[in-house]
């Protein structure tokens, strides 16, 4: 029978990270100077595809108002006019959260609020886009 000797040496590692709250949620992040791999943030995409699903359904006339339609989504209707904002973001800005470029400053609740429909405002009130 084979014995294993027990192993005299103990290793000490020491992972620097740091916890962040980012979409509602907590984050592990690693020290700053260390490149990040993109992640997108799911929640936002998620959003996103629901508010372009939506406009194309009001657009195609499956339902004559957003009323309607958020009575067949089963959501109140506010909710679905703030996500339908949505489209009207530049487009740099929504390929930056479909990339996971975005800013930390861009998260679902923060879009949720009232922002400009310009796009070059929108890009002064979200210097998001992280190159």
């Amino acid at each position: 029978m084979n014995q294993i000797a027990p192993i005299q040496d103990v290793v000490a590692l020491h992972v620097p990270f740091r916890v962040v709250k980012r979409g509602g949620r907590k984050e592990i992040r690693p020290p700053e100077g260390v490149p990040q791999t993109r992640r997108s943030d799911s929640t936002l995409v998620k959003a996103l595809g629901r508010a372009f699903r939506w406009k194309r359904l009001l657009e195609s006339g499956d339902f004559a108002t957003i009323g309607e339609l958020a009575e067949h989504e089963r959501i109140a209707h506010s909710y679905m006019t703030r996500v339908l904002r949505l489209t009207l973001l530049a487009p740099d800005l929504v390929e930056a959260i479909l990339d996971g470029t975005q800013g930390p400053g861009m998260t679902l609740p923060r879009l949720l609020e009232p922002f400009p429909s310009d796009w070059a405002a929108q890009r002064t009130h979200w210097p998001a886009a992280q190159q």
